[in-house]
């Protein structure tokens, strides 16, 4: 593999740089939260539960920032000509560039996903193992889906000023992404949508769930076991719990009866690979077919 030298380089870009052990720190101190909703709703696999919350906010920022430098630094340093002075191609380029930056900030997740692990089997015993093994490639492939769009931004843009601004309103939408849904259903539905009783639309639902962090909540509730729905667990299980009323999208709570085939959880390991495949074509064309410089 030609392009293993510069995935290498890259991977050690990553962890020699302090982002990415902050990132993994942070994942562990905000991901610790015991509470007793988190316990009543999945007991011992509470601490599963810490890796969902931890990684559901800071991963999706933590790996935009770690990559959307990858190609626009060599820009802007000029050292894009020494790169494509190398005997690769510009797809391998791209792929070195994206397997070394994945595999950088893979390990730190993985090195905070251990840690919380053992924090958890000291302070509550074991868990499950398939539904750990299952939150770990999730939260893999949502890395990597983020790494993926992070230097799709550094690929199709020539100004850090604008892949920062691309940056974060990709984090600013996705921040949002329920209200902006709903106001759209609104408008083309004429239907109002309360969160507190939200109408049994297989649409709405779908497009609650068309993010990445949101697809990483979806597969993690299904292998805890709580409920179908891109919230948090222990707010899944507050929802579905008798005579309380949470402002949340579960898809138990507004279905009476089954809900549409493309609700089952499953699908939404399709929309995570589709945000890793769909960013890394696009890149791989702009980059092969424009002006690298």
């Amino acid at each position: 593999m030609r392009w293993s030298p510069l995935a290498r380089s890259e991977y050690r870009t990553v962890l020699t740089s302090k982002g990415a052990w902050i990132l993994a720190l942070l994942v562990v101190l905000w991901g610790f939260r015991p509470t007793y909703a988190g316990w009543d709703a999945v007991g011992r696999n509470i601490t599963i539960g810490y890796i969902q919350i931890g990684v559901d906010l800071l991963l999706p920022i933590g790996a935009l920032l770690l990559s959307y430098q990858s190609l626009l630094g060599e820009r802007t340093t000029g050292s894009i000509k020494f790169l494509l002075g190398l005997p690769l191609t510009r797809t391998q380029i791209l792929f070195g560039k994206v397997a070394g930056r994945f595999v950088g900030v893979g390990t730190a997740i993985v090195a905070a996903i251990l840690v919380l692990a053992g924090i958890g089997l000291l302070e509550h015993g074991t868990f499950g193992l398939l539904p750990f093994l299952g939150t770990l490639v999730a939260t893999l492939l949502l890395a990597s889906a983020m790494v993926v769009l992070g230097v799709f931004v550094s690929t199709v843009t020539r100004r850090t000023v604008t892949a920062a601004t691309g940056v974060f309103a990709y984090l600013l939408v996705t921040l949002f992404w329920s209200q902006i849904v709903t106001s759209l259903y609104t408008a083309v539905t004429g239907i109002p949508v309360d969160p507190y009783d939200a109408p049994a639309s297989g649409p709405l639902f779908l497009a609650l769930r068309l993010t990445p962090d949101g697809a990483y909540n979806v597969l993690t509730n299904w292998f805890l076991n709580v409920g179908n729905s891109t919230e948090l667990f222990h707010i899944v299980y507050t929802k579905l719990a008798p005579g309380v009323s949470v402002n949340a999208f579960v898809v138990e709570a507004a279905f009476d009866g089954g809900s549409p085939w493309y609700l089952h959880p499953a699908l939404s390991l399709v929309v995570l690979l589709i945000w890793v495949v769909v960013p890394m074509a696009i890149a791989r064309r702009v980059f092969t077919r424009g002006d690298a410089l």
